[in-house]
């Protein structure tokens, strides 16, 4: 039998929403793993959110560069919130932008290699420096770059660099109309969270666990199992309109699915357009947010 902590408690409340005893019960039936317990509290209803799965926190910055046929975004991430209201590690984060723009490194170990901009070292060199200033770890956590041959990439980064998204439409036609598409879309993906592209793209092995969900809790509520099988397509097709950014409701006009509004565009300027990838980014999404006792602290300074 696994060690229930009382961290491992709170992180599954932070990830499910569901009570502290109903955590704990959920932990140890799951002999201690954090995603089998999501699972169960989600198989006996009792997670409003697997959707919250991924806000513990972590403190820093989402910044975005570029526009037309290209743009990034990155995350830096800070010990505490008061750092990413630093002028200088906002001039750091939009740096890092500016570097992945123009150099388009291949990974985090490139992006490390490549020049910060208006100094003579690297962005690994750059984040040392910056570091000792700021007297607090920064960290470089991940980027997202898009470039497309004929299209549009959009950004949007919202709450002031707690969420950024990077759209891509592709086509042919070149208008200020795509283009105020494009970041609308991002604007709904900001908002809704899509998991995946297309239905195309989740796995089976996904769909599955989610029918065995579903199962589970049509037979607690009485349903016969024949009866079960025929709800379960119509739930599928529910959970692929939740989860798929082509099959959500468009936040702006929830009447209409995502992927209508592209054809629409499409239509509206007589040519082909299709919307080919996105990247999302939560600030400190699946890291663990560090855990301050400011009462030790001021005892501490007075030793």
């Amino acid at each position: 039998m696994a060690n229930i902590t009382a961290s491992m408690v709170s992180e599954l409340r932070a990830k499910t929403g569901a009570g502290m005893m109903d955590c704990k019960k959920a932990l140890s039936e799951a002999n201690g793993v954090m995603d089998d317990a999501v699972d169960v509290l989600r198989k006996k209803g009792l997670s409003a959110a697997a959707k919250k799965s991924g806000r513990i926190a972590a403190e820093g910055l989402i910044a975005a560069a570029g526009e037309g046929k290209c743009g990034v975004i990155v995350e830096v991430n800070s010990e505490t919130d008061f750092v990413a209201k630093n002028e200088g590690f906002q001039k750091f984060v939009a740096g890092v932008a500016a570097a992945v723009l123009k150099e388009a490194p291949a990974d985090l170990e490139g992006l490390k290699a490549i020049s910060f901009p208006g100094t003579g070292r690297t962005i690994a060199d750059e984040q040392t420096q910056q570091i000792t200033v700021i007297g607090e770890n920064i960290s470089v956590r991940r980027f997202a770059r898009f470039e497309v041959p004929a299209g549009v990439v959009a950004s949007y980064i919202h709450a002031g660099g707690k969420i950024g998204v990077l759209v891509e439409l592709s086509t042919a036609a070149s208008s200020d109309r795509v283009t105020e598409v494009a970041r609308q879309i991002a604007m709904h993906v900001a908002a809704a969270n899509p998991q995946y592209l297309k239905r195309e793209e989740v796995s089976a092995e996904v769909v599955e666990k989610e029918k065995e969900i579903m199962r589970a809790k049509a037979k607690e509520s009485g349903k016969p199992d024949n009866i079960i099988e025929k709800i379960l397509e119509g739930q599928v097709n529910k959970f692929f309109g939740e989860v798929c950014l082509l099959e959500q409701a468009y936040v702006i006009d929830p009447d209409l699915k995502v992927a209508k509004v592209v054809e629409n565009l499409g239509k509206e300027l007589g040519t082909e357009i299709k919307l080919t990838r996105y990247a999302r980014f939560q600030l400190g999404e699946g890291l663990e947010k560090r855990e301050e006792d400011f009462a030790a602290e001021v005892a501490a300074l007075k030793k």
